[in-house]
């Protein structure tokens, strides 16, 4: 379900895993922090305490969480689309970060602090949300498919489910635009607005395109790149657009090999042709007249 992940990273400093804002954490962001808490957990420690400070974020925080979380082990840490799954044997701890949400190691409290976990090998991890869009949630372990928040969502774009046939078939006869079609997390899941203007650009589709207009060799490149694109933000540790940092305290670096993506009347790379943006349901999207039909 998951991409491999990069190279593992040094954690003697408390990790630090904050995310741009205004703009929602992507697939390779999450990917980056679910590797970071892997290396925290990569011991299985034991939760010994765990203190909800203020449960005041968008979704109603379970009032038990904290009971049913003490005296759990953590034995693994799995993504499903942008969610972060904490894995515990007899539950799982569902986090979503919002737009300004992070989880790290911490010494001292912080206002924006939500959530402690005390682990028995004597660290503390926060849960930290300064905006307060996040997600705390619990699932019991074996169950996370018939969350309401998990279960409708479509393939990872790295599932062999995945792939040009999947899009082709379906968008037959879809009217919205082939940008909104591909966010749209029922499809696939993980791709926001920034890594849709870049997968779009390289496979030479504009994003108002109806997706039911795709053909079917135009699904082939765009597939293609869908895994293409995020393979490397994940191997580049994601984009940092004002303040994201990954788990090793560097910002990501992805944002430095945008085509088009906020490049608006900047030439574009190919052709030289400046790049547009056009807004499509609320969000700009970038792109190329010349390169892409």
């Amino acid at each position: 379900m998951n991409a491999p992940p990069p190279a593992k990273m040094n954690l003697n400093l408390p990790p630090a895993i904050v995310y741009p804002s205004p703009h929602m954490p992507e697939l390779p962001e999450v990917e980056t922090v679910r590797t970071g808490l892997s290396e925290i957990f990569e011991r299985q420690p034991l939760i010994v305490r765990a203190r909800l400070l203020r449960a005041d974020i968008r979704f109603a925080v379970p009032p038990d969480l904290p009971a049913r979380l003490e005296g759990q082990r953590v034995v693994a840490v799995r993504r499903r689309g942008k969610y972060l799954l904490i894995e515990t044997p007899r539950v799982i701890l569902l986090s979503h970060l919002g737009m300004t949400g992070s989880w790290r190691v911490v010494k001292e409290e912080d206002k924006h602090d939500h959530l402690y976990l005390e682990l028995d090998d004597g660290r503390r991890l926060a849960f930290r949300d300064p905006r307060r869009f996040g997600l705390l949630d619990l699932i019991e372990t074996g169950r996370e498919s018939e969350h309401p928040r998990l279960r409708a969502l479509g393939p990872e774009p790295f599932d062999p489910a995945f792939g040009a046939d999947y899009l082709r078939n379906r968008a037959r006869g879809r009217l919205p635009s082939v940008k909104a079609f591909l966010m749209d997390g029922r499809t696939v899941v993980g791709v926001g607005n920034i890594y849709a203007s870049e997968i779009l650009f390289r496979a030479g589709v504009r994003p108002q395109r109806r997706a039911g207009r795709v053909t079917a060799s135009e699904w082939g490149r765009i597939a293609e790149s869908v895994r293409s694109v995020l393979r490397e933000a994940i191997a580049a540790g994601g984009s940092s657009i004002r303040d994201y940092l990954g788990a090793d305290g560097e910002p990501g670096g992805f944002q430095k090999s945008f085509s088009v993506y906020g490049r608006e009347r900047q030439p574009c790379p190919a052709c030289a042709a400046p790049v547009r943006e056009k807004a499509l349901g609320g969000r700009s999207s970038f792109y190329c007249a010349v390169c892409q039909k």
